[in-house]
C-alpha cells in the first residue's frame, strides 16, 4: 500500500519541527493555532453531576476502541443527523493518517486545499498517489478560491478531495453558496471527501457556520476534535464522523495498528468538556472577538509594513509582510530579540512573506506590542 521507499519518503514535518525546536523556549507564541487553554480546575468547575462522577470513579484500564459510548454521543451531538455509531475517536493527527490509508491505493489522484497543515497532503504523497494543490489566492480584500479551477483538477482518477473550513492558516471560509457547489462537484465526479473541521464552531457570525461534510454528503468523511475550537490540546482527543460505515470500518481497523485505544482521563474530560460545550466555545470567541479588533488596530498603524487580510471565521489568519526583507528574517529577528515566536508561511510550503497569527489566546495584544517594539527600532 505504500509507496516505494527508495522513491519516496515522508519529507520532515516542516511545522512541527520548527515548533518542537520553539514553541516551549519563547516567551509568547504569536502565531497559535488554538484557542486560550483550559486549566483543568476550569473544566471541572464546568462538569455537569454525571460527568464529575465519570471523572472521579473513572478506571484508569483499556477503553473502547471506537470510545466511550458516552463520548461518542456527547460528539454525534454536535452534527445534525450523525449518531453514536457514525463516530471514531482518536487523536486528531491520526485521524489524518488512518483516513488517508483507509480512503487511498497507490496512483489514486487527490485535490487539496492549499495552504494546508502538511499531513493533509502529504500522507497521500507518501501512499504513492499525486496530489494537485486547488490554491487560495491573496486579493487586496480577502482570499479567493476559483471553483472553476476545482473542476479543472479533476480527472477520472480522483478519488479524494481534500477540505479544511474554516480555513488554516487564513481564516478564509466559503460562502454557504460555494460550500453546496464544492460539494456539487464531489457528488458528480463521485469523490470522496476529507473534510478538517478542526475550526468549525468559532465562526464570528453563526450565520456563516457550514453543515458538516459528513451531514450534507454520503462519502463526506469530517474530522474534528477538542484541539482547536475548545482549546483542549493537551487532552488529544479527536473523532472521524461519516455516514460511510464502511469507511469508519476500515478507519477503527487500522486503529488496532496506532493507538489501539484512548486515553481513558482524556475521554472523561471530553464528556466534560463536550457537555459544557456551549460555555467554553462562547469564551473562546469573545477572546477572538477581542483579537480581532486588536490586531485591526495593530496593523492599520503599520500599514506600511503589512497587508492584513482579515480572516472570515476561526482562530488563525494570514497577514502578509511587506517591510524590508524577508519574513522569515523579520520572524527570526522577533524572536530573539523579543521573545515573540512567529510561523513564517514557508512553513505551509507557500512562496511569498505571508505569517501565521494566532487570535485565540488572550495574550495577543502584549505579543503584538512586542513586534510593534522591534518595529520601532527598525523606524518602520
Amino acid at each position: 500500500m505504500y509507496a516505494d521507499a527508495e522513491t519516496y519518503s515522508p519529507p520532515p514535518f516542516k511545522l512541527e519541527r520548527y515548533l518542537a525546536q520553539h514553541e516551549f523556549q519563547a516567551r509568547y507564541f504569536l502565531s497559535a493555532s488554538d484557542c486560550e487553554s483550559l486549566t483543568l480546575r476550569e473544566l471541572l468547575a464546568l462538569a455537569d453531576p454525571a460527568s464529575r462522577a465519570g471523572w472521579e470513579d473513572l478506571g484508569l484500564g483499556y477503553t473502547e476502541s471506537a470510545g466511550h459510548p458516552a463520548l461518542r454521543a456527547a460528539v454525534a451531538g454536535l452534527y445534525e443527523t450523525r449518531r453514536a455509531d457514525d463516530v471514531l475517536i482518536l487523536a486528531p493527527a491520526e485521524g489524518i493518517w488512518i483516513a488517508m490509508h483507509a480512503l487511498l491505493s497507490p496512483g489514486d489522484h487527490v485535490v487539496a486545499l492549499f495552504p494546508a497543515y502538511q499531513s493533509l497532503y502529504e500522507v497521500a504523497r507518501f501512499l504513492g498517489c499525486p496530489v494537485t494543490q486547488w490554491s487560495l489566492t491573496p486579493t487586496p480584500t480577502g482570499w479567493h478560491l476559483d471553483l472553476d479551477q476545482l473542476a479543472r483538477h479533476l480527472t477520472p482518477q480522483t478519488r479524494l478531495l481534500v477540505l479544511n473550513f474554516p480555513h488554516n492558516p487564513t481564516g478564509y471560509q466559503p460562502t454557504p453558496a460555494e460550500w453546496t457547489a464544492i460539494l456539487d462537484l464531489a457528488r458528480q465526479h463521485e469523490l470522496y471527501v476529507f473534510s478538517d473541521e478542526m475550526y468549525r464552531l468559532l465562526e464570528y457570525d453563526p450565520a456563516d457556520r457550514l453543515p458538516a461534510a459528513c451531514d450534507v454528503y454520503e462519502r463526506g468523511i469530517s474530522l474534528s476534535g477538542l484541539s482547536k475550537s475548545f482549546g483542549l490540546p493537551g487532552l488529544r482527543i479527536g473523532w472521524l464522523v461519516t455516514p460511510d460505515r464502511a469507511v469508519l470500518t476500515r478507519c477503527a481497523a487500522l486503529k488496532d495498528y496506532t493507538t489501539i485505544c484512548n486515553s481513558a482521563p482524556s475521554e472523561a474530560l471530553a464528556v466534560m468538556a463536550l457537555r459544557a460545550g456551549d460555555t467554553i466555545l462562547a469564551r473562546n470567541r469573545a477572546i477572538i472577538q477581542v483579537n480581532l479588533a486588536t490586531a485591526a488596530r495593530f496593523f492599520a498603524e503599520h500599514a506600511a509594513q503589512f497587508t492584513w487580510r482579515p480572516p472570515r471565521a476561526g482562530s488563525v489568519a494570514f497577514p502578509e509582510w511587506t517591510g524590508g526583507g524577508s519574513v522569515a528574517a523579520f520572524c527570526q529577528m522577533t524572536l530573539d530579540e523579543q521573545g515573540v515566536l512567529m510561523v513564517p508561511g514557508h512553513l505551509f510550503d507557500l512562496p511569498g512573506e505571508h505569517f501565521r497569527l494566532g487570535l485565540g489566546r488572550r495574550n495577543l495584544a502584549a505579543a503584538l506590542d512586542r513586534m510593534g517594539q522591534i518595529l520601532r527600532k527598525e523606524g518602520a
